[in-house]
C-alpha cells in the first residue's frame, strides 16, 4: 500500500480547490492549476484537505495514487511559498545577465547563448548566482537542467555551471614522472 497516497493534502483557506471529473483545479488569486488525474485515480475535497483513493488494489493503480497525490502536494506548495533553484557559474570570462524575457549566457563558446524565459517564471542575476522561481516545480528544475545542460561543470578545475548545492568530485591533473 502507499503510504504517501494516504496523507490528504492539507490547504489554506486563499486557495480555492474543486474536482470536476478528472480534473482537480486550484485557484489563489489569479493563478489557476490544474491537475488532470486522466481517470486513474478518485480524488475529493473535504474542508481544507484533497484526499485521494485507489480504483483497485493493482500495484499501477497504487503507484498513480502516492503520484497524483504527491503532484497536487506540490501544486499547494507552489501557490503558497514557491520553488527556486540557483545555479552558480564558474570560470574565467563566464558571465550571465537578465535582459528582458532573455538570459544572456557567455560560457566560453564562440557566441553568446540567449535563454528564453519561460512564462511563469523569474531569473535574477548577482554576480555569478542565477536564480529561478517559480511555483510549477516541473518548470523551474526543467529550465534549471537545460541551462546547467549549456556548460556542466568540469572535473578537472571546476569550471561550468553547477547546481549551488551540487558538489563536483575533483580529478587529479597529470603528474610529472620522477
Amino acid at each position: 500500500m502507499s503510504r504517501i497516497g494516504k496523507k490528504p493534502v492539507e490547504f489554506p483557506a486563499d486557495i480555492t480547490v474543486s474536482v470536476a471529473g478528472d480534473i482537480v483545479t486550484f485557484v489563489k488569486g489569479k493563478d489557476t492549476r490544474t491537475l488532470d488525474t486522466k481517470g486513474n485515480v478518485t480524488a475529493s475535497v473535504e474542508g481544507s484537505a484533497l484526499t485521494f483513493g485507489t480504483l483497485s488494489e493493482e500495484r499501477q493503480d497504487r503507484a498513480f495514487w502516492g503520484t497524483y497525490r504527491s503532484l497536487a502536494a506540490n501544486i499547494v506548495t507552489g501557490l503558497t511559498t514557491g520553488f527556486q533553484k540557483q545555479l552558480e557559474i564558474n570560470g574565467v570570462g563566464y558571465r550571465a545577465k537578465v535582459q528582458g524575457k532573455v538570459l544572456n549566457l557567455q560560457l566560453g563558446h564562440s557566441h553568446d547563448i540567449n535563454y528564453d524565459i519561460v512564462d511563469g517564471l523569474e531569473m535574477s542575476v548577482e554576480k555569478n548566482l542565477i536564480t529561478i522561481k517559480g511555483n510549477d516545480n516541473q518548470k523551474v528544475g526543467q529550465a534549471a537542467a537545460e541551462i546547467r545542460a549549456f556548460r556542466p561543470p568540469e572535473p578537472y578545475k571546476g569550471k561550468g555551471v553547477k547546481y549551488l548545492e551540487e558538489h563536483i568530485v575533483r580529478k587529479a591533473g597529470k603528474t610529472a614522472k620522477k
